[in-house]
């Protein structure tokens, strides 16, 4: 998510969990499991059943996200398995720090490598980032004026790499929020609403994978797409001129066909159609950093 400071990022990244569908057991159990091996279980919770938020800090170490210690002990993506790891500033965390993201968000898993052996942890996260567009944070907005050059901007922007923005699906501007919304009386959709169309959403693709190992659409690899996420005619065409004209790398191409099946099946759509292709393209960022 990208906007000015003020504009809600973080509030919404904070509600985010309240419209996941509640742990499985066996989810419940593999949390539980970490949190007790980095000694942070409490007494009075033998089995943690809310999904974890975690939001470390941008000056979090390497170690300190994604674990480590001479006795390696979980990172704080380890501590966000089957819940949200928020990082807010997104371009103030080390470029370190940031790039050890991508083998967790392809495998699920993270691997610490010490001399006495190897040892994996899980760290199948929901990852959420939010950002202001430039240093000052007010590039952009129509009421405060920016103090940045172009080219720090482009500098600013830059500081997350062009392989960790493709592995994020989808990409938001937060405009800042008018006073007559602030101030309105229209009241607005509880997140129990919501989560009951992601639960259903769930339900769906639950008994889509009842047979095999996976989960949700996210499990999916291209032979899974073949048979679950087939474009018609019109959905082909729109794919085509977006990899030619967005330059799409084969990763972003499975990644939108993911999240397109996921957008039909919170809207109850058996098969995928031209527009939930369209609204998962708009997703995409505009640019990409290098």
């Amino acid at each position: 998510m990208t906007g000015p400071p003020g504009s809600g990022k973080t509030l919404l990244a904070r509600a985010l969990p309240s419209i996941l569908p509640p742990m499985t057991v066996p989810e419940s159990l593999e949390v539980t499991k970490i949190y007790s091996v980095r000694g942070l279980l409490p007494p009075e919770t033998p089995l943690l059943r809310e999904r974890p938020f975690r939001a470390p800090h941008h000056a979090t170490s390497h170690a300190g996200l994604v674990g480590g210690g001479s006795w390696p002990r979980p990172g704080e993506i380890s501590l966000a398995h089957r819940g949200v790891l928020f990082l807010d500033e997104l371009p103030e965390f080390a470029a370190q720090t940031l790039e050890v993201l991508g083998q967790p968000l392809e495998d699920r898993t993270v691997t610490l490598a010490r001399a006495a052996g190897t040892l994996s942890f899980p760290a199948n996260f929901m990852l959420v980032g939010a950002m202001n567009p430039c240093p000052c944070g007010y590039a952009g907005d129509p009421v405060r004026q920016c103090h940045c050059g172009s080219a720090a901007i482009a500098r600013y922007q830059k500081r997350i790499s062009g392989p960790l923005l493709d592995r994020i699906d989808i990409h938001l501007e937060v405009p800042r929020v008018e006073y007559e919304k602030l101030a309105g009386k229209r009241s607005s959709e509880p997140s129990l609403a919501v989560r009951a169309r992601v639960e259903a959403a769930r339900a769906v693709q639950r008994e889509r994978f009842a047979a095999t190992a996976l989960v949700a659409n996210a499990d999916m690899g291209p032979r899974e797409l073949e048979t679950h996420a087939a474009l018609d005619a019109a959905g082909e065409g729109l794919m085509k001129a977006a990899v030619t004209q967005l330059q799409l790398s084969a990763r972003s191409y499975h990644r939108i066909l993911k999240l397109a099946r996921t957008i039909a099946d919170l809207a109850g759509a058996a098969q995928l159609q031209a527009a939930h292709v369209a609204e998962a393209l708009q997703y995409r960022p505009r640019q990409t950093a290098g």
